[in-house]
């Protein structure tokens, strides 16, 4: 009976072990040790509305743009496999 509670244990404890695991590979901080996380904002004050997204067939890196500045558009291309391509053009559409 004592074995069985032992092993029970330490099933549970295994499972929660693969969960923290798990969930911990989805956390901000992973993401930020690899490269892949949002890079610091001064102040944590900046602009966090939403970019204007275009999805491209699969094998393609997506676009997205937005204003950037005043004055200027910036327009970045997903890479899974490396750097992303950044432009920054101007664009009087942007300008505030």
């Amino acid at each position: 009976m004592r074995r069985q509670r032992i092993r029970a244990a330490a099933g549970a404890a295994g499972l929660v072990l693969a969960a923290g695991v798990v969930l911990a590979g989805c956390s901000q901080s992973y993401d930020d040790q690899r490269g892949k996380g949002d890079a610091p904002v001064k102040g944590k004050a900046g602009d966090d509305t939403p970019a204007e997204v275009f999805n491209m067939p699969d094998g393609f890196g997506n676009l997205a743009t937005k204003c950037v500045g005043h004055g200027f558009r910036a327009y970045v291309t997903t890479n899974a496999s490396g750097p992303s391509n950044v432009q920054i053009v101007a664009d009087k559409t942007c300008a505030s």
